[in-house]
């Protein structure tokens, strides 16, 4: 490990943060060594949330996705669903570039063709090549689990059981059923911050009266609350009763470590991925689940153009705060914790993921 690496791991692993409730100092959000120290540290050692069982229906569907530099495929075998690396063993090449149907894997590269369990099917003139043999190649599989209907990932062995990630959620958001619940549209933002600025962002509801006038208006703030768990925190809030066209229910705001939201309505499920990208970019995958019921279709329009509106709000601010913490003036700030308890107990597990990753070396 380069002495540049170890150096920003105790910085920001043994910053003051428990007794006084700490903020990250902001070094642990501009672009450099932390980039890398993310991926390995935090991403390659946790769930990733990749499909919903609603994509992968017939034998053939699957779906695409990237997750910490690594292209992945989720497949549905017609034995059950499973994940490959979506990189052929000939040059590398993409079996898929994005979602869809198949009968087999082919690769876009030079056609090497893979049945749906992962093993090569045929070469083209690969026979004459001596001692080629199909049955000795075939793709890297990677581990698969799925919860509720939601498929995730993991990329090493070391994360703990995913039923740890969701203990007690299932029972909470009863009557809802999110295996009930079908894809329905994807949308994809590019954001100027680090990915931790929009997670923690989204670990309060401190900013609502300031930020978001229009959700301030749906969710009763004093009545807002956050509990934690392990693997995450919980925000909710009874929905108030303006007529609005969410109706009668309680708003659920799951976070998943490290960088999954799931967004539960009465009849709605919105899930967010925060992946981190290149130069203090940050890559936000929103995906939007319905189950089916009368006046759907209103209902979505409705959904989706106030789910724009928050998005909206929240980029400017995330942008925004961006900047202040790359303008040199900003170290640390002390947390609000009746508020932010949740950003506090993020920044606890990545500062042990940190820890692992330095001990480690």
């Amino acid at each position: 490990m380069q002495r540049t690496t170890r150096d920003y791991l105790r910085h920001i692993s043994t910053a003051e943060a428990s007794v006084t409730a700490m903020s990250f100092p902001a070094a642990a959000y501009q672009s450099g060594v932390g980039d890398a120290v993310d991926q390995t540290a935090v991403f390659h050692r946790s769930w990733q949330l990749v499909a919903h069982l609603s994509q992968l229906q017939r034998t053939g569907d699957h779906v695409v996705h990237e997750v910490a530099g690594q292209p992945v495929i989720v497949v549905n075998t017609g034995e059950g669903i499973r994940a490959f690396h979506n990189v052929c063993r000939h040059r590398a090449g993409p079996l898929a570039f994005e979602n869809g149907h198949a009968k087999t894997l082919m690769c876009k590269y030079h056609g090497w063709n893979y049945h749906l369990n992962g093993q090569l099917k045929s070469a083209p003139e690969m026979h004459t090549t001596a001692g080629f043999d199909v049955c000795d190649h075939r793709l890297p599989e990677v581990r698969l689990d799925s919860w509720q209907g939601l498929v995730f990932i993991a990329l090493q062995a070391d994360v703990p059981p995913i039923s740890e990630l969701f203990t007690g959620i299932e029972d909470r958001i009863q009557p809802i059923e999110l295996s009930n619940m079908t894809f329905q549209r994807r949308d994809e933002f590019i954001i100027n911050c680090n990915w931790k600025v929009y997670v923690e962002n989204y670990l309060e509801g401190y900013h609502l009266p300031h930020v978001h006038p229009g959700l301030n208006q749906l969710l009763d703030y004093k009545s807002y609350q956050t509990e934690l768990s392990q693997w995450h925190s919980y925000q909710f809030s009874p929905l108030d009763q303006g007529g609005d066209f969410y109706g009668e229910g309680q708003a659920h705001y799951y976070f998943i470590y490290p960088n999954t939201m799931l967004n539960i309505l009465p009849n709605r499920l919105q899930t967010n991925q925060v992946l981190p990208m290149k130069n203090n970019q940050t890559r936000v995958i929103f995906d939007y689940f319905y189950p089916e019921f009368d006046g759907r279709e209103d209902f979505i329009k409705q959904d989706l153009a106030f789910s724009d509106e928050v998005q909206d709000e929240d980029i400017m601010i995330c942008e925004a705060v961006q900047k202040g913490l790359d303008s040199g003036s900003y170290h640390q700030g002390q947390l609000c914790y009746k508020r932010e308890q949740a950003v506090w107990h993020f920044q606890e597990l990545v500062r042990t993921a940190y820890r692992q990753l330095l001990n480690s070396k």
